[in-house]
């Protein structure tokens, strides 16, 4: 093996062993949205059009038909830092009265993605991205005053997504691929009945195997102008796992169907050294609706899993500037509009609706190898939590919940592009 051929390997390898080890993180809903830290620093702006970074198939398979001729390789990592803390008053149920705050229930993560891509001339490219699209994990204080409706919550997940993309003409390319999705569920709550202090946790969790499809167009009308248009699938789960619930053990059957997603993108170039980004994204969370945990033996139904999120949607724009010929920096602004709202907000995601303020750059140490930066800070807009009678989680037993949150992201991310 030749060292050229060795640094590759050894390139590979390193950012698929990283993007195996992804964690959970906070996002719309729970998805995630962090995988590309070339985009994190326009707000994700522009993110389906082809160009320096091949991070842009994860949105649009499309934009591959930017990639060189040859190989290229991308390590894409970002460190999430959140900040979300809840506080109110439960009354009623089995404590009474309490006022015990949740204290942080983010946790740091570190979310990885990975990108590959071949082209071997000018029509056709080849391209994988091994992703983490959804994640979550929130893990109050063991005994906060809503213990009962939530103790911890965790969503991972580990995506596989080659396509393939054709350029038709000067103005046109087109793409397809296939998704491959792991997903592992965990919540827990605490359990009433356990006694004194409570100090046993319900538990309903499984994992398992899904397929779904990746498509995408890119169109460049006029010099100087591209549009991307990208669709990922839903992907539907069977999960096979265990539902703990007082003190008893049963094996559970779980359907869950992520949601689908539609974004189109724009990049104008305005000089040589300049151009503005923008983007629109629908994401179907609707569709997740109630699954129900059936039993593994008998088929009956054991519990239900309220969802009953609206769509989600994004915005953004921003823009790039060219120092030189190699350092390149961007800024992005974006507004989300979460699928959660007060109506079914739960003590497990207390998402509600956010500002994105982003900056980044890039720097080419040659023409084989790149290096890119990015810094988002989230604002989350004021959010309450309303558990009562009219409120899908409510449970007489547990009491009436109501509370304040006050919570607040920032994102670090950092890739490694390298073309030979």
């Amino acid at each position: 093996m030749t060292w050229a051929n060795k640094k590759t390997f050894l390139f590979a390898s390193t950012a698929i062993a990283l993007s195996i080890a992804a964690s959970g993180a906070h996002a719309g809903a729970f998805a995630i949205r962090e995988q590309s830290a070339y985009f994190q620093g326009t707000s994700f702006a522009g993110y389906g059009t082809s160009g320096e970074t091949i991070s842009a198939m994860y949105w649009n398979p499309a934009s591959l038909i930017g990639a060189q001729q040859g190989w290229s390789m991308e390590a894409h990592g970002s460190l999430i830092i959140p900040n979300s803390e809840i506080n109110g008053t439960l009354t009623g149920g089995a404590v009474g009265t309490s006022s015990i705050g949740s204290g942080d229930i983010g946790l740091d993560a570190f979310v990885p993605a990975t990108y590959i891509s071949y082209r071997p001339d000018d029509k056709w490219v080849f391209g994988v991205g091994i992703n983490s699209p959804f994640g979550l994990t929130t893990k109050p204080n063991q005994n906060w005053a809503a213990q009962f409706y939530s103790r911890s919550s965790r969503v991972f997940s580990i995506n596989v997504n080659p396509n393939v993309a054709y350029k038709i003409n000067d103005m046109f390319a087109v793409a397809v691929g296939f998704q491959v999705q792991y997903l592992d569920v965990s919540l827990k709550s605490a359990d009433a009945t356990s006694g004194a202090g409570f100090p046993r946790s319900n538990e309903i969790s499984g994992d398992g195997f899904g397929v779904g499809v990746t498509a995408g167009v890119t169109i460049k009308p006029i010099e100087g102008t591209e549009i991307g248009i990208g669709y990922r699938s839903g992907v539907g789960h069977d999960l096979s796992g265990q539902l703990f619930a007082g003190g008893t053990r049963a094996g559970i059957n779980l359907g869950v169907v992520t949601p689908d997603m539609v974004n189109i993108s724009a990049k104008q170039k305005i000089t040589d050294k300049i151009r503005l980004l923008g983007t629109v994204e629908w994401t179907n969370w609707s569709r997740l609706k109630s699954p129900v945990a059936t039993s593994s033996i008998t088929g009956s139904a054991l519990t239900t899993l309220h969802f009953n999120y609206d769509d989600g949607w994004f915005f953004s724009v921003g823009g790039e500037y060219d120092y030189n010929d190699k350092l390149t920096f961007r800024a992005g602004l974006g507004y989300e509009i979460s699928p959660i709202d007060e109506a079914i907000r739960s003590t497990r995601l207390p998402d509600n609706n956010r500002w994105w303020l982003s900056a980044g750059a890039s720097y080419n140490f040659s023409k084989h190898i790149a290096f890119d930066l990015g810094f988002t800070h989230i604002i989350t807009e004021s959010t309450g939590i309303n558990i009562d009678s009219s409120h899908q989680d409510f449970n007489a037993a547990f009491g009436t919940y109501k509370a304040d949150v006050d919570s607040n992201v920032n994102i670090l991310s950092a890739s490694l592009r390298y073309k030979f």
